[in-house]
């Protein structure tokens, strides 16, 4: 594949994703306010410790390559960490709207 489809499947999956998540916001206001803080607010922080879990083993595994081994680190991919992280929220929010949201 070349560079630039590569690119495009990201960028799709990156619209597609922002756009079911402002889809998904748009209809919490149907609910009362103390319920539409609480799904934003649970989704924020799965989300929040999905992005914490993922650059704390991104870390480790750069002290492994760079300590143990003859290898470079290269580093994550920001679409592929950006991608992941907003699918992570958008999950995570249905989930939650989907459970308390009546």
């Amino acid at each position: 594949m070349e560079d630039w489809m590569i690119i495009t499947i990201f960028f799709g999956a990156l619209a597609l994703s922002v756009l079911l998540i402002v889809m998904t916001l748009a209809s919490l206001p149907q609910l009362g306010d103390e319920r539409k803080n609480l799904i934003k607010m649970k989704a924020q922080s799965y989300a929040f410790a999905f992005v914490i879990g993922s650059v704390f083993i991104q870390m480790v595994e750069m002290i492994y390559i760079n300590g143990w081994t003859e290898g470079s680190y290269e580093g994550m991919n920001p679409f592929t960490f950006l991608v992941t992280t907003s699918l992570m929220y958008l999950f995570t929010l249905l989930f939650f709207k989907r459970k308390y949201g009546g």
